[in-house]
């Protein structure tokens, strides 16, 4: 198993952060098995783009809600990391 749970939605509050605002979040590495995804498809096209995160974050975000952490932007990043067999991935988490 890659994740610890496969969800389609975020089960916390919102928490307002813009893009731009998560930058002040700083990166941590997280384990994949202990995240749960707040997405069940993905863009295939993106896990496989050479340069998907040109545009975009390079680390993945995560929302920590009630002791669990979700996944909440960074799927395919977190999937390119499994298919490469690491267990962890950079991520910036916001505690809630």
């Amino acid at each position: 198993m890659i994740f610890k749970a496969v969800g389609d939605q975020r089960p916390y509050p919102d928490h307002g952060l813009t893009t731009r605002q998560w930058t002040d979040v700083p990166p941590r590495l997280v384990r994949l098995d202990d995240l749960i995804t707040t997405k069940r498809t993905l863009d295939l096209q993106m896990l496989l783009s050479e340069d998907s995160t040109f545009y975009g974050d390079l680390f993945a975000h995560v929302v920590e809600y009630e002791g669990e952490l979700y996944l909440e932007d960074g799927l395919h990043r977190a999937l390119r990391a499994a298919l490469h067999q690491r267990p962890t991935l950079h991520a910036r988490v916001l505690v809630l």
